[in-house]
This record gives C-alpha cells, structure tokens and sequence, in this order.
C-alpha cells in the first residue's frame, strides 16, 4: 500500500503552489496528531518520499521523528506551480492580477506557472513512478492527492478542491495493484 498525507495548515492568506510558507501552531498540531495516530496504529512504511515545497517538508519532518523514518524529498510530489503567484499574498494578488483572479479555470495558465489541465498531465505522466513507491509514506498537497483521485476515478477535473475530502493532515490509501485511492484516517 501507499499512503498520501496532505501537509498541514499553512497561513492561507497566502496563494500557495510552490510557495514557501511555514506551518501554522495549528499544522504544527495537526501533524503532531496524525504523527501520534500513525505510531499507535498498524501501518507500516519503509520510508517518508516528500515533497520539496516547505509546508511538505515540515510535516514530514515531524511524523519522521515520531516514527523514526528516513525522508526522501522528491518534486514529483510539488504542488500546482502557481508561478508569479506563489506564495504572494491573495489580497495583493486580487490588486495585481484582478482579471486572473476572478477568471481561473481550468485552462488557465498561472503567469509563470501552469493550468490545472497542465498540472493534471504532469501527474498523469508520474502516475506510474507514483504507483512504484509502494509501502511509503508520501508527503504532498491537497492538488497532487485530488489529482489521484481525479486519475485513479477516471473523473474529469474540475475547479472543486473540496471535492475528495483532502484536509490538512489527512491520511489516504492508494493500492498500486488495484489503483484505489481511498480516505482512512484522521
């Protein structure tokens, strides 16, 4: 089995995608609980593959320690890249990029960065190298997670993040024989 776990919270008043941005006191916590619910429980990893985006590897670091793992950073696991909109705070974005921001879609390209179609085919091609980290636990964003979904449910992408249920510090199984992707935890 693989499982995926979406970083914790971060301060979102900032656009995230490649950014930079630290846990808050609350992902700290977060983390620290599902850290504590993984060592109680009856899952088994080899290692922790994270992603190289800051928030990711916080929270790696921290479930590593409690479960004494070593991490691997990888970016097949990075976020939407949001390019000139990473980590620049949403209200200066809305003053900045007003037209952008109330028309995002699909198809549109970040300046500098990728459409959710793009970011769809970049984890489209990685599926396979994805699907061959079995038995580890990886470490990512809410979009690399949804687009397993999206992937793995043959559904087609659409604009609603909430749709999976992916929450900071959730935990989802993915079996690479069968191809489900499932919520179990926390």
């Amino acid at each position: 089995m693989i499982y995926l776990v979406r970083h914790g919270l971060d301060d979102e008043k900032y656009i995230g995608g490649y950014s930079n941005v630290a846990l808050t006191k609350e992902g700290i916590s977060q983390v620290e609980r599902l850290a504590k619910f993984l060592k109680n429980s009856n899952y088994k990893f080899e290692k922790i593959v994270s992603s190289d985006i800051l928030r990711a590897r916080q929270t790696s670091e921290i479930i590593a320690r409690e479960l004494g793992l070593e991490i691997e950073f990888n970016p097949l696991l990075r976020e939407l890249n949001k390019g000139k909109l990473n980590g620049m705070l949403k209200e200066k974005a809305n003053t900045e990029f007003p037209l952008f921001m109330k028309g995002i879609t699909i198809e549109t390209k970040y300046p500098d960065g990728e459409s959710m179609i793009e970011f769809y085919e970049r984890i489209k091609d990685s599926l396979e190298r994805i699907l061959k980290l079995d038995n580890k636990l990886l470490v990512t964003h809410r979009g690399v997670i949804n687009m397993l979904y999206y992937l793995l449910n043959d559904i087609s992408v659409d604009m609603n993040k909430e749709r999976f249920g992916v929450e900071h510090a959730t935990l989802h199984e993915l079996n690479p024989k069968t191809k489900i992707i499932k919520k179990v935890g926390i």
